[in-house]
C-alpha cells in the first residue's frame, strides 16, 4: 500500500503571519502575499496600520508552517517565495460554489460596507457589489437613495477591514468596473496607483504639534529673567547680646 501524498496544509492565521513577516523580515509585500495568500495591498495595508490593527504577529517557524530554511533563503533572496511545511493530516477541499456564507455577528456590517464601495469605487457595479458583501440590490439601492432603515447611522469602512471580502476580490471587481467603462489597462493601473497613493508619503512621519512651541521659544535668553525679582533683605540678628535672643519682635 503506497503512502499518501501530503500536502501543504495552509496557514491557520495568514494576517497575523503577514504580520510578524513584516516586522521580523526584509520580505516585499509581494513575497509576504504570495506565502500568506492574501493581496499584496492588503499586505500594504496591514503593514501602515489601515486595516487589521491590534492583530498580533505569528511566528510561522514556531508553528510548523515553515522552515528556518525556507525563511532565510527568502530574506536573502528578494525575488524567492517561502514554501509552507508538508503536513500529514489529509487535505480538506474547500467549497468554492454557492451563495457566499457571511457570518451573522458581521452581517450588521453590510450597510456600511456597501456605502464605502459606493462612495470610493462607483465603478462597481450592483451585481458585483452582491456577490462582494454577499446582499442584494434592493439593499443597495435603498442605500444609495437613503431610505435603508440604517440610513442615519450609516458609516461607510472598508469592506475587507470588516472582513467581508478580500482586496482581491475587490480589485477584481474595480478592475472589471473600469474595463465595463472602456478603461485601458493602463488607465486601469493609474486608478490603483492614484488609489494607493505614494508609499513614501504615507510613511513620512509627521513634525509632532507639541514641539512647535519649543522650537518657537528656542534660542530665547532666559538669563535675563533668572533672579531678577528683587529678593527681600531679612535684618541680621545681633547674637552677641543674650537678652536679645528673649527679646520679642
Amino acid at each position: 500500500m503506497c503512502a499518501a501524498k501530503l500536502e501543504p496544509k495552509g496557514l491557520l492565521m495568514p494576517k497575523a503571519t503577514a504580520v510578524w513577516l513584516v516586522e521580523n523580515t526584509a520580505q516585499s509585500f509581494e513575497q509576504i502575499a504570495n506565502f500568506t495568500g492574501l493581496h499584496a495591498i492588503e499586505v500594504q495595508a496591514l503593514a501602515d496600520g489601515e486595516v487589521g490593527r491590534g492583530i498580533v504577529g505569528r511566528n510561522p517557524v514556531e508553528h510548523n508552517e515553515v522552515s528556518k530554511e525556507e525563511l532565510e533563503k527568502a530574506n536573502a533572496d528578494g525575488n524567492y517565495i517561502m514554501k509552507l511545511s508538508r503536513s500529514d493530516l489529509p487535505s480538506v477541499k474547500i467549497r468554492s460554489k454557492g451563495p457566499k456564507y457571511t457570518p451573522v455577528s458581521k452581517r450588521g456590517d453590510k450597510p456600511d460596507a456597501i456605502a464605502y464601495i459606493l462612495k470610493h469605487h462607483p465603478e462597481i457595479s450592483d451585481a458585483q457589489i452582491t456577490k462582494l458583501v454577499g446582499t442584494t440590490k434592493p439593499t443597495i439601492q435603498n442605500i444609495r437613495d437613503r431610505t435603508h432603515p440604517s440610513s442615519s447611522s450609516l458609516k461607510p469602512r472598508h469592506p475587507v477591514d470588516l472582513g467581508l471580502c478580500t482586496y482581491a476580490e475587490l480589485e477584481a471587481a474595480s478592475r472589471k468596473g473600469l474595463k465595463a467603462q472602456g478603461k485601458t489597462d493602463a488607465e486601469i493601473d493609474a486608478h490603483k496607483a492614484k488609489i494607493l497613493g505614494n508609499q513614501e508619503m504615507t510613511q513620512k512621519p509627521a513634525e509632532p504639534e507639541q514641539n512647535a512651541t519649543e522650537n518657537m521659544m528656542e534660542g530665547f535668553d532666559f538669563s535675563s529673567f533668572v533672579n531678577s525679582s528683587p529678593k527681600k533683605e531679612e535684618p541680621e540678628e545681633d547674637y552677641t547680646d543674650p537678652e536679645s535672643i528673649f527679646k520679642s519682635k
